[in-house]
């Protein structure tokens, strides 16, 4: 069993998958999204993925602001779930991503990874970061 993780975001997708034992997020790659309006290419891109390596489940990350309250971008993320679950058949759980980008900005400075090119990196990182703290839930569950 694998599970995806994906960072979506208006001009982007950030991809992560586990590995099949569920311990650990490797960054897949980003999908570039030419409109905000359309999913046509995006949801293919990810019905591809989950094919290949049979992928059970998805998280998918929810941004919320820090009052937890859910705003536009986070409306238009639960909208995407509903069409990936009509879509996919699969499960799609909602993972609270707030500082996410945050962390995974830091985790990229610490690597040493020059400023003009972290924005090439931060929303795969972002998706590895939703993905490894649901796995991580899961590991202390022992589901």
């Amino acid at each position: 069993m694998r599970i995806l993780g994906l960072d979506f975001g208006s001009k982007t997708v950030g991809v992560a998958i586990s590995d099949p034992l569920l311990i650990t997020a490797q960054g897949m790659e980003i999908i570039r999204r030419e409109s905000e309006d359309k999913l046509r290419k995006t949801l293919a891109r990810i019905e591809e993925i989950i094919e290949e390596y049979k992928v059970e489940k998805i998280v998918l990350g929810l941004p919320k602001n820090m009052n937890n309250s859910i705003g536009e971008r986070g409306n238009k993320t639960i909208l995407f779930q509903e069409t990936l679950m009509r879509r996919t058949g699969l499960e799609v759980i909602l993972w609270d991503e707030r500082l996410t980008t945050v962390a995974a900005d830091k985790t990229m400075i610490e690597s040493g990874i020059r400023r003009e090119n972290r924005g090439k990196y931060v929303d795969e990182i972002a998706a590895i970061f939703i993905l490894q703290g649901y796995l991580d839930l899961l590991g202390r569950k022992d589901i």
